[in-house]
């Protein structure tokens, strides 16, 4: 199933993210952890590329996997990272004989090797040149891309980060799923910007469960996300007890979840890092509100 017929369905939804393995002996728990996740039945399923490419040979396999054996439909991402001109049409020409109808097109992560060499001589250097790349193949995907609420790290202002946004949506860009966000306010500021400027794609939040303490200096690295005082008073109390904080930050995302369910959001992506129990207890906790 295209995510945008799905998008355009009534209801609510949930869906997660999974990641594949950082090296070759850890497939087959990857696999297992995303196999898990699948009988959860969400809407859908993404599955990254990997920092610098490095694991994107596994990207195809793991949302094969989930689609044949699970029924659930997956969005398989594709970085300009690593990736040349005949690396992105074999990727394609794979997708197709997968049967894998969804792309999310991305700059990716940069490895601090990447962030000094000449990205000049990349192939793709932005999301937007893999969206032409993807339409002019031929290939009928529903192409997805990402968006930042609270502006995207290297751009000047919002207004510039919105300007581009719309370019990737002229493109042929179906829908967006946004960086991860702890105040759901930046989020509703965002969107009535962007409908401003003509953006009326679906924009599917992402939700990322704090389960570790550890897990907050990365996320502000990076994203740059802001730390309401709420979120803050909760690692500072419960950071020290792993049981504790995990417990603490699946009740934050589920709260996040609420809200936007409440206010008008219909889809919501949850970044689940591979753990299937926490997958589990966020879904649990919307059991009678998902329906």
């Amino acid at each position: 199933m295209k995510l945008s017929e799905l998008f355009s369905v009534p209801g609510l939804s949930l869906s997660f993210e999974v990641f594949p393995p950082k090296t070759d002996t850890a497939f087959q728990s990857v696999k297992t952890a995303t196999e898990e996740i699948a009988k959860l039945r969400p809407s859908f399923m993404s599955v990254t590329y990997g920092a610098g490419g490095g694991t994107s040979r596994y990207t195809l396999e793991i949302a094969k996997n989930i689609k044949e054996h699970y029924q659930v439909p997956t969005l398989a991402h594709l970085t300009c990272v690593s990736s040349t001109k005949e690396t992105v049409k074999t990727k394609i020409e794979e997708m197709k004989a997968a049967g894998i109808q969804n792309v999310m097109a991305l700059r990716g992560d940069l490895t601090p090797e990447l962030k000094n060499s000449d990205r000049g001589s990349w192939d793709f250097r932005y999301a937007i040149d893999l969206i032409h790349a993807i339409k002019e193949s031929g290939a009928d995907f529903c192409i997805g891309a990402a968006c930042y609420p609270e502006i995207h790290p290297e751009s000047a202002n919002q207004a510039d980060d919105i300007r581009h946004l719309k370019e990737k949506v002229d493109a042929g860009c179906s829908f967006l799923t946004t960086q991860m966000f702890f105040d759901n306010n930046l989020l509703y500021n965002f969107l009535y910007k962007i409908r401003e400027a003509g953006i009326t794609v679906p924009v599917i939040p992402g939700v990322m469960p704090i389960t570790n303490a550890n897990q907050v200096e990365r996320a502000i690295h990076l994203s740059g996300s802001f730390m309401p005082q709420r979120f803050k008073s909760l690692v500072d109390k419960f950071g020290h007890s792993p049981a504790a904080m995990k417990q603490a930050g699946i009740a934050y995302a589920t709260d996040q979840i609420i809200d936007l369910f409440a206010n008008g959001i219909c889809n919501v992506h949850v970044y689940s890092m591979n753990k299937p129990d926490v997958a589990e207890k966020i879904q649990s906790n919307l059991s009678d509100i998902l329906g």
